[in-house]
């Protein structure tokens, strides 16, 4: 697991309990407040009947950048809600990097954004929704 060239962040701590996340590989590559980027490589695997890689994964990938972005301050934050549109597959062997940023918050609620790129190239967006559930407890 890295962290990134910033200091540790609440995300940072709760990436290292994230057991699903670093059993498929995802790295942190950083994580600071309203924002993440994490990265994934597609392994055999991950691959659905038609040799590209399952949706779910690349979901997966978003959700995890998604839960780094929201809870980088420290407060626990928790998915309320998210989808994602599928816009090119990808295969074995691709890497792929997800930018999350937070794009509106008021009380405890959120909308963050999430970029899943290939080489450069747009695979996937995601918009996740965030609810604070523990305002004085870091993540």
């Amino acid at each position: 697991m890295a962290r990134g060239d910033g200091a540790p962040t609440a995300a940072h701590g709760m990436f290292d309990r994230d057991k699903a996340s670093q059993a498929l590989g995802i790295e942190l590559v950083s994580a600071a407040r309203g924002a993440a980027v994490a990265r994934m490589r597609v392994t055999a695997d991950m691959v659905n009947g038609h040799g590209m890689t399952h949706g779910g994964y690349v979901f997966l990938l978003a959700d995890t950048t998604f839960a780094l972005a929201c809870n980088a301050a420290g407060p626990v934050t928790v998915a309320s809600g998210a989808d994602i549109t599928f816009l090119r597959p990808t295969a074995e062997g691709d890497e792929l990097e997800a930018r999350a940023a937070e794009r509106a918050s008021n009380g405890r609620s959120g909308v963050y954004d999430v970029t899943v790129t290939r080489a450069g190239d747009v695979i996937a967006e995601f918009r996740g929704r965030s609810r604070v559930i523990s305002p004085g407890r870091p993540a």
